[in-house]
């Protein structure tokens, strides 16, 4: 009776949480929430660890920039054909074999960091294996969210996928940081190998109904059929265009900010550290006011974050280049980090619940090919103009031409009627 009782008391504290925990309802949700945040921590550790791990191999902002290349290129090149992949089978068991293979390409870098056997060509090449995994898992794990909360609390539970992933930016960085002043990048690398054991575990514990196959047809019609969908639904095709434009010219964090830490702010490892983890607060910050304060997704607070992150990138670039104290770029940062996760969150938001349950699978590869898929291209220009003309210039025009694209889509939404969201309410 204990037992049944204990039960009984777990069901009702769960049921009982506020509007903001909403997701938090669902026991599958919340096994892939706490595993998640363990895993994305170390995915962190090793995001800063190997962008300072490459900058000891060479000091060129370019060859910075190819990690980003080698990393998500795979993902511009097969992410949508993954997307038929994930529509057809189960994404639970999916997950546990990208993860799995993620955690085995993270111990391997940390071998061969520990063993001083590390060259650049290997950090690409096991970047690149990464990306190829990568172009299955993201797609997967976005698809997969719907299935654990259903449409009508998958805001919220977006928004507590983001603020997850921004709790371990902030956490992730710091530690990384102590890390790679003590002893290097290698416990960083071999942390995040660990890591993914709770995800996996997580996984495994949960209980799914049985699989309904819903595609039918060859692969190429399926890939065909998931296109079309996209291009000819408006409130799917300018969220989705909007974050390409975002990702390839916003964001580009991973080569400014070492660059910026090294470079224009002379705050070495630890700062660098400080950066990221600035950064990270501010995406916390705007993670939680998205589940705690928003009950559905209105068009002109997309439009409006997504130009405001445009005009800090600017703000920041002038930090770097009088250069101003690491404190006020902590600030400026936790601002960029704050609007980009509100933008991103909702416009991520918008994409799915428009998408029918057959078809979101290839949908999500779009949103994650063009997210994800961009970032190689961002990372190559920014790079490239940062070794020529100095990471400001580089932040500068960045900010510049986000805001740009704002604006265009901004003025092409109105011009069609805007884009019909629907409301999400987070009960």
């Amino acid at each position: 009776m204990d037992g049944v009782s204990d039960t009984r008391r777990q069901r009702d504290f769960w049921s009982r949480l506020p509007r903001g925990l909403a997701a938090f309802r669902y026991r599958n949700y919340r096994l892939f929430w706490f595993g998640q945040l363990i895993s994305v921590t170390g995915t962190w550790m090793q995001s800063l660890a190997q962008s300072w791990l490459v900058l000891s191999l060479t000091t060129s902002a370019f060859l910075l920039g190819l990690v980003s290349v080698f990393q998500f290129a795979p993902v511009l090149a097969i992410g949508l054909f993954a997307g038929v992949l994930v529509d057809r089978v189960r994404k639970r068991n999916l997950l546990v074999v990208t993860q799995a293979l993620s955690g085995l390409l993270a111990g391997l870098l940390a071998v061969l960091t520990w063993t001083d056997r590390i060259e650049l060509w290997m950090v690409y090449a096991i970047a690149f294996c990464l990306g190829t995994v990568n172009a299955f898992d993201m797609p997967t794990r976005q698809a997969f969210v719907v299935e654990m909360v259903g449409k009508d609390d998958l805001m919220n539970a977006i928004a507590l996928n983001s603020s997850l992933f921004n709790a371990a930016r902030i956490i992730g960085p710091a530690v990384a940081g102590v890390l790679l002043a003590a002893v290097g990048p290698a416990a960083a690398f071999g942390i995040n190998s660990l890591s993914y054991l709770a995800v996996i575990t997580g996984l495994l514990m949960m209980k799914l109904g049985p699989h309904v196959d819903v595609v039918r047809g060859r692969g190429l019609q399926q890939l065909r059929e998931g296109l079309s969908y996209v291009r000819s639904t408006e409130n799917i095709l300018r969220p989705i265009l909007l974050v390409g434009l975002i990702a390839t010219f916003g964001m580009n964090f991973n080569v400014w900010i070492p660059l910026l830490a090294k470079q224009d702010l002379n705050s070495g490892a630890g700062g660098f550290g400080l950066l990221m983890a600035a950064s990270g607060v501010g995406s916390l910050a705007g993670a939680l006011a998205l589940a705690f304060l928003v009950t559905s997704v209105k068009r002109w607070m997309l439009f409006t974050t997504a130009g405001i992150l445009g005009g800090l990138d600017i703000v920041l670039a002038v930090a770097g280049a009088v250069p101003l104290a690491i404190g006020l770029a902590m600030l400026i940062l936790a601002g960029i980090g704050f609007c980009s996760t509100t933008t991103m969150a909702m416009a991520n938001t918008t994409v799915q619940t428009s998408a029918p349950d057959e078809l979101r699978g290839r949908v999500m590869s779009v949103y994650t090919t063009v997210f994800a898929g961009t970032a190689p291209f961002g990372a190559l220009i920014s790079g490239a103009i940062a070794s020529r003309f100095g990471t400001p210039t580089s932040l500068l025009i960045g900010g510049v031409v986000t805001m740009a694209a704002v604006a265009t889509v901004a003025f092409w939404n109105q011009l069609r009627g805007g884009f019909p969201i629907r409301a999400q309410q987070v009960k």
